[in-house]
Protein backbone atom coordinates (compact mmCIF):
# COMPACT_ATOMS: atom_id res chain seq x y z
CA UNK A 1 0.00 0.00 0.00
CA UNK A 2 1.01 3.09 -0.94
CA UNK A 3 0.36 6.96 -1.81
CA UNK A 4 2.35 6.92 -5.13
CA UNK A 5 -1.01 7.11 -7.00
CA UNK A 6 -2.39 9.46 -4.63
CA UNK A 7 0.16 11.94 -5.58
CA UNK A 8 0.32 11.42 -8.95
CA UNK A 9 -3.28 12.16 -9.61
CA UNK A 10 -3.40 15.62 -8.23
CA UNK A 11 -1.97 19.03 -8.36
CA UNK A 12 -1.45 20.40 -4.67
CA UNK A 13 -0.83 23.78 -5.63
CA UNK A 14 -4.00 24.12 -6.97
CA UNK A 15 -6.19 21.28 -5.14
CA UNK A 16 -7.10 21.77 -1.20
CA UNK A 17 -7.14 18.09 -0.49
CA UNK A 18 -3.95 17.05 1.96
CA UNK A 19 -0.90 15.87 0.32
CA UNK A 20 -0.26 13.17 3.32
CA UNK A 21 2.47 10.58 3.85
CA UNK A 22 2.28 7.03 4.95
CA UNK A 23 2.14 7.35 8.73
CA UNK A 24 3.30 3.50 9.49
CA UNK A 25 3.06 4.04 13.14
CA UNK A 26 -0.04 5.20 13.17
CA UNK A 27 -2.47 2.63 15.06
CA UNK A 28 -5.41 4.78 14.35
CA UNK A 29 -8.81 2.28 13.59
CA UNK A 30 -11.39 4.46 11.84
CA UNK A 31 -13.25 5.09 8.75
CA UNK A 32 -15.15 7.47 7.07
CA UNK A 33 -17.22 8.10 4.52
CA UNK A 34 -17.38 11.00 2.37
CA UNK A 35 -20.23 12.06 -0.03
CA UNK A 36 -18.65 13.28 -3.25
CA UNK A 37 -20.68 15.17 -6.04
CA UNK A 38 -18.04 14.70 -8.84
CA UNK A 39 -18.78 14.19 -12.32
CA UNK A 40 -21.04 11.65 -10.73
CA UNK A 41 -22.31 11.56 -7.12
CA UNK A 42 -21.20 8.50 -4.97
CA UNK A 43 -19.91 7.96 -1.85
CA UNK A 44 -15.77 7.29 -0.87
CA UNK A 45 -15.39 4.53 2.14
CA UNK A 46 -12.31 4.48 3.58
CA UNK A 47 -11.04 2.53 6.10
CA UNK A 48 -7.34 2.95 8.22
CA UNK A 49 -4.74 0.34 8.39
CA UNK A 50 -1.00 0.55 7.69
CA UNK A 51 -0.88 4.50 8.23
CA UNK A 52 -3.27 5.37 5.15
CA UNK A 53 -6.74 4.80 4.40
CA UNK A 54 -7.37 1.78 1.66
CA UNK A 55 -10.49 3.17 -0.30
CA UNK A 56 -13.40 2.05 -2.35
CA UNK A 57 -15.90 4.10 -4.19
CA UNK A 58 -19.42 3.36 -3.87
CA UNK A 59 -21.94 4.36 -6.61
CA UNK A 60 -24.73 4.03 -4.60
CA UNK A 61 -23.45 4.37 -1.28
CA UNK A 62 -23.41 2.48 1.88
CA UNK A 63 -26.75 0.46 2.95
CA UNK A 64 -28.29 -0.49 6.48
CA UNK A 65 -30.01 -3.05 4.82
CA UNK A 66 -28.57 -6.38 4.83
CA UNK A 67 -30.59 -7.23 1.63
CA UNK A 68 -28.52 -4.38 -0.30
CA UNK A 69 -25.10 -5.75 -1.83
CA UNK A 70 -23.52 -2.17 -2.55
CA UNK A 71 -20.87 -2.07 -5.33
CA UNK A 72 -17.41 -1.14 -4.06
CA UNK A 73 -15.09 -0.57 -6.36
CA UNK A 74 -11.08 -0.59 -5.05
CA UNK A 75 -9.32 2.71 -5.78
CA UNK A 76 -5.73 4.48 -4.98
CA UNK A 77 -4.99 4.48 -0.99
CA UNK A 78 -5.54 7.97 0.63
CA UNK A 79 -3.44 9.63 3.65
CA UNK A 80 -4.80 9.50 6.75
CA UNK A 81 -5.38 13.38 6.93
CA UNK A 82 -8.20 12.83 4.07
CA UNK A 83 -10.38 11.52 6.64
CA UNK A 84 -11.59 14.79 7.69
CA UNK A 85 -11.20 16.41 4.66
CA UNK A 86 -14.45 18.76 3.56
CA UNK A 87 -14.40 20.81 0.65
CA UNK A 88 -14.50 21.50 -3.14
CA UNK A 89 -11.87 19.78 -5.87
CA UNK A 90 -11.60 22.92 -8.14
CA UNK A 91 -12.45 22.30 -11.75
CA UNK A 92 -10.38 20.64 -14.19
CA UNK A 93 -8.56 18.45 -11.28
CA UNK A 94 -8.78 14.59 -10.49
CA UNK A 95 -12.25 14.30 -9.15
CA UNK A 96 -13.56 18.21 -9.39
CA UNK A 97 -16.58 18.66 -7.19
CA UNK A 98 -17.93 19.10 -3.47
CA UNK A 99 -16.65 16.24 -0.69
CA UNK A 100 -18.60 16.33 2.84
CA UNK A 101 -17.54 14.00 5.10
CA UNK A 102 -20.74 12.12 5.48
CA UNK A 103 -20.23 9.51 8.63
CA UNK A 104 -16.55 9.35 10.50
CA UNK A 105 -16.28 6.74 13.59
CA UNK A 106 -14.23 4.11 15.11
CA UNK A 107 -14.21 0.83 13.56
CA UNK A 108 -12.91 -2.51 15.19
CA UNK A 109 -12.02 -5.89 12.69
CA UNK A 110 -12.88 -9.60 12.85
CA UNK A 111 -11.40 -12.86 11.90
CA UNK A 112 -7.65 -10.99 11.95
CA UNK A 113 -5.68 -8.10 11.22
CA UNK A 114 -7.45 -5.52 8.49
CA UNK A 115 -4.48 -5.87 6.55
CA UNK A 116 -4.34 -9.79 6.67
CA UNK A 117 -7.85 -9.93 5.63
CA UNK A 118 -7.59 -6.99 2.72
CA UNK A 119 -5.07 -9.14 1.34
CA UNK A 120 -7.67 -12.67 1.44
CA UNK A 121 -10.18 -10.77 -0.33
CA UNK A 122 -12.77 -10.88 2.63
CA UNK A 123 -13.18 -8.15 5.46
CA UNK A 124 -15.33 -8.16 8.68
CA UNK A 125 -15.66 -4.99 10.20
CA UNK A 126 -17.65 -3.52 12.91
CA UNK A 127 -18.37 0.80 11.87
CA UNK A 128 -19.04 2.67 15.20
CA UNK A 129 -19.93 5.44 12.81
CA UNK A 130 -23.39 8.15 13.50
CA UNK A 131 -24.71 6.66 10.48
CA UNK A 132 -23.27 3.47 9.81
CA UNK A 133 -23.45 1.49 12.92
CA UNK A 134 -22.46 -2.83 13.58
CA UNK A 135 -21.27 -5.56 11.36
CA UNK A 136 -20.05 -4.50 7.56
CA UNK A 137 -18.64 -7.08 5.27
CA UNK A 138 -16.45 -5.97 2.21
CA UNK A 139 -16.16 -8.96 -0.33
CA UNK A 140 -13.62 -9.24 -3.55
CA UNK A 141 -15.74 -10.35 -6.26
CA UNK A 142 -13.37 -9.86 -9.27
CA UNK A 143 -11.45 -7.61 -11.88
CA UNK A 144 -12.41 -5.31 -14.20
CA UNK A 145 -10.16 -3.74 -17.43
CA UNK A 146 -10.31 -0.15 -17.14
CA UNK A 147 -8.43 1.46 -19.84
CA UNK A 148 -4.27 0.86 -19.14
CA UNK A 149 -5.23 -0.43 -15.43
CA UNK A 150 -7.53 -2.55 -13.38
CA UNK A 151 -9.65 -1.73 -10.64
CA UNK A 152 -11.04 -4.50 -8.14
CA UNK A 153 -14.49 -4.84 -7.86
CA UNK A 154 -15.74 -5.73 -4.50
CA UNK A 155 -19.30 -5.75 -2.70
CA UNK A 156 -20.71 -3.94 0.64
CA UNK A 157 -23.11 -5.44 2.84
CA UNK A 158 -24.57 -5.20 6.03
CA UNK A 159 -24.22 -7.89 8.53
CA UNK A 160 -27.74 -9.23 9.92
CA UNK A 161 -27.51 -7.42 13.91
CA UNK A 162 -29.67 -5.39 16.12
CA UNK A 163 -28.04 -2.53 13.67
CA UNK A 164 -29.78 -3.64 10.52
CA UNK A 165 -32.79 -2.06 9.43
CA UNK A 166 -34.61 -3.09 6.35
CA UNK A 167 -36.57 0.27 5.81
CA UNK A 168 -33.03 2.29 5.36
CA UNK A 169 -33.06 4.87 2.65
CA UNK A 170 -29.58 6.97 2.18
CA UNK A 171 -31.93 9.73 0.41
CA UNK A 172 -33.64 10.39 3.30
CA UNK A 173 -33.02 13.85 5.02
CA UNK A 174 -32.02 13.30 7.68
CA UNK A 175 -28.83 11.83 5.93
CA UNK A 176 -27.79 14.86 3.99
CA UNK A 177 -25.57 16.53 6.56
CA UNK A 178 -22.07 16.08 7.67
CA UNK A 179 -20.89 14.27 10.45
CA UNK A 180 -17.95 17.18 10.90
CA UNK A 181 -19.89 20.12 9.84
CA UNK A 182 -23.46 19.95 9.84
CA UNK A 183 -23.67 21.04 6.23
CA UNK A 184 -25.09 20.12 3.23
CA UNK A 185 -22.95 19.89 -0.16
CA UNK A 186 -24.64 22.93 -0.83
CA UNK A 187 -23.30 24.58 2.43
CA UNK A 188 -20.17 23.02 1.77
CA UNK A 189 -19.33 24.51 -2.13
CA UNK A 190 -20.86 28.02 -1.09
CA UNK A 191 -18.31 28.40 2.29
CA UNK A 192 -15.06 26.65 1.42
CA UNK A 193 -13.77 23.98 3.74
CA UNK A 194 -14.38 23.12 7.21
CA UNK A 195 -16.60 25.43 8.50
CA UNK A 196 -19.12 24.73 10.89
CA UNK A 197 -23.04 26.08 9.79
CA UNK A 198 -25.46 27.84 12.13
CA UNK A 199 -27.11 24.61 12.40
CA UNK A 200 -24.46 22.11 12.72
CA UNK A 201 -22.25 20.90 15.45
CA UNK A 202 -19.17 18.83 15.54
CA UNK A 203 -19.63 15.12 16.60
CA UNK A 204 -17.78 14.29 20.17
CA UNK A 205 -16.71 10.65 18.20
CA UNK A 206 -14.97 11.80 15.48
CA UNK A 207 -12.57 14.12 17.58
CA UNK A 208 -10.97 10.65 18.32
CA UNK A 209 -10.34 10.63 13.96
Amino acid sequence: MTLKEYHRKRRFGVTPEPIGRVKRRSRRCIFVVQKHNASRLHYDFRVAMSGLLVSWALPKGPSMNPADKRLAIRTEDHPLEYAKFEGVIPAGQYGAGTVMVWDLGPYGSKDGPPGEQLARGKMDVNLQGTKLRGGFTLIQTGIRPSNSSQKQRWMLIKQRDEYADASWNIENPRFDDSVLTGRSLKEIEENGPNRKSRRGKVLARTRAA
